[in-house]
């Protein structure tokens, strides 16, 4: 089990953390001598939040350790106990060990709708209890991550994203995740210093206006924080008048310190309210003008991918971003799920399929593998493709169908193709080493770079291709005849 800097990445033994129809399908199971029925279940989502092009995938560090540490202590068999389960079904939760296989897309990678992000292939009663602790796990970390990469996405390079969400979050371990997950989609650091300490980082911050209003005056404020912190000297001067007060007094502070010898190279501000773009413009310019153009400029205040789209074109000046609520809890859910989409019977996978009347529903069958299509001269990626497991694959000229749109097909050539899904436990056995968080972000960064802008873009995205094989895509339709046709029996 990975440890972070002498923390466990999960708080408790989420054993329980389960609907209770987990446990009374389990149960059924397990009465019904199906227990060591093998199924396969893929988890994905269908739709992007926010009217994103692109997701990234997260959450895989805190499903590892849910896997191992998955086991029934006394006190979880005596919930049982009480709402009449069988013994027999307690006796066999109390050996219960998950001995399956998990194959899934690394932390840090750009995702789409409807591929399998994670598979899991295990006895069916086994794939059933880990489902809702999985989905919520990874539904949680995904928003956390895209969130925070639709904010870096926009943001120039040298300026930098901190994360400082946690009083917004959905709780204190929605403030861990939304702070580590901020930094591995790209922020340069978080507020939370307990998710600092387990990342062996140090937490950032400045003030909060209380620290004003509790002296005096402002400059008051303003020259006794530059005493206790002069070498991270950043004021807050929104609290009275960003330019006619909070600015002036912070200008009257950085002189102090230059004539007192003090350091003056890491100061400035942070405007957290107002017209930021007007402000920030004014703002600079003051402090250039008082002969401190290595002031620095904090902005914060609810910030958006769009707004900070907004504050660019409009010429804000500004060094370093602030950003909380639309990290630790943005607008949009993930919506992941969790499907079965094989099932061994008599030593024979046999695909299973959710039909709906809603196309976009319908589940992509099979027990399948995933690939993402690069590119070879330029490096970006063309499309993820879908095949049944065991399907050969034309590496010259592949033909790629869309599976909700037979008539959505073209050719690709030229391409390398890499297999997405990596395995990660092996007959219950962790097989997998997880990168460290600033791995992640490294990485995470990286696979961005080889997504089109066009899918990358805030506003009106292209829609990334995925796709299937035309066999399996033809295999799906063939499944969805079938099935109809029973119906109509």
């Amino acid at each position: 089990m990975k440890i972070y800097n002498g923390y466990k990445r999960l708080a408790r033994n989420y054993t329980l953390v389960a609907d209770e129809y987990e446990f009374s399908m389990a149960n059924g199971y397990l009465m019904n001598n199906k227990k060591d029925n093998e199924a396969v279940f893929d988890v994905f989502f269908r739709k992007v939040p926010n009217g994103g092009g692109y997701a990234i995938m997260a959450g895989l560090d805190k499903v590892i350790e849910y896997i191992e540490e998955l086991k029934f202590e006394e006190k979880d068999l005596d919930y049982f106990r009480r709402k009449g389960y069988p013994e027999e079904f307690i006796e066999y939760l109390r050996n219960f060990k998950f001995t399956g296989d998990i194959y899934a897309i690394p932390d840090g990678t750009p995702v789409f709708p409807n591929e399998p992000l994670i598979t899991v292939k295990a006895p069916l009663i086994e794939a059933q209890i880990v489902e809702t602790a999985i989905l919520a796990m990874v539904n949680g970390a995904m928003e956390h991550a895209t969130g925070a990469r639709r904010i870096v996405e926009v943001t120039p390079e040298n300026i930098g994203v901190m994360e400082f969400g946690a009083r917004r979050a959905d709780g204190t371990e929605a403030a861990i995740d939304a702070s580590i997950y901020g930094i591995m989609a790209g922020c340069i650091g978080t507020s939370n210093v307990m998710a600092a300490d387990m990342l062996n980082i140090k937490a950032m911050g400045t003030q909060a206006h209380s620290w004003i209003e509790s002296y005096p005056t402002e400059y008051d404020a303003f020259l006794s924080y530059a005493k206790v912190y002069p070498n991270n000297c950043i004021l807050l001067v929104d609290t009275i008048d960003t330019l006619k007060s909070g600015i002036p007094n912070a200008i009257k502070v950085f002189n102090y310190m230059k004539e007192n010898n003090m350091n003056t190279n890491n100061i400035g501000i942070r405007i957290d309210s107002g017209d930021l773009a007007y402000l920030s413009k004014e703002a600079r310019r003051m402090l250039d003008e008082a002969g401190f153009p290595q002031a620095k400029i904090c902005l914060s205040n609810g910030l958006t991918a769009e707004t900070i789209e907004s504050l660019i074109s409009q010429g804000a000046k500004f060094d370093i971003l602030g950003v909380g609520d639309n990290i630790s809890k943005p607008e949009g859910r993930m919506g992941c799920v969790y499907k079965e989409v094989a099932l061994k019977e008599t030593d024979e996978w046999v695909p299973k399929i959710k039909l709906s009347n809603d196309t976009i529903k319908i589940v992509n069958p099979d027990y399948k593998k995933l690939y993402r299509a690069y590119d070879k001269e330029t490096g970006y990626a063309i499309a993820d493709i879908m095949t049944r497991r065991d399907e050969k694959i034309n590496k010259e000229d592949l033909i790629i169908v869309s599976p909700t749109d037979y008539l959505k097909r073209t050719t690709i050539n030229n391409f390398e193709l890499v297999e997405l899904q990596k395995p990660i436990f092996k007959n219950g056995v962790l097989v997998y080493e997880d990168p460290e968080i600033m791995e992640k972000q490294k990485y995470c960064k990286e696979q961005m770079e080889t997504i089109y802008p066009e899918v990358r873009r805030t506003k009106m995205p292209h829609e990334y291709y995925v796709d299937g094989t035309e066999n399996y895509v033809n295999f799906k339709n063939n499944m969805i005849i079938k099935a109809k046709q029973m119906v109509k029996k």
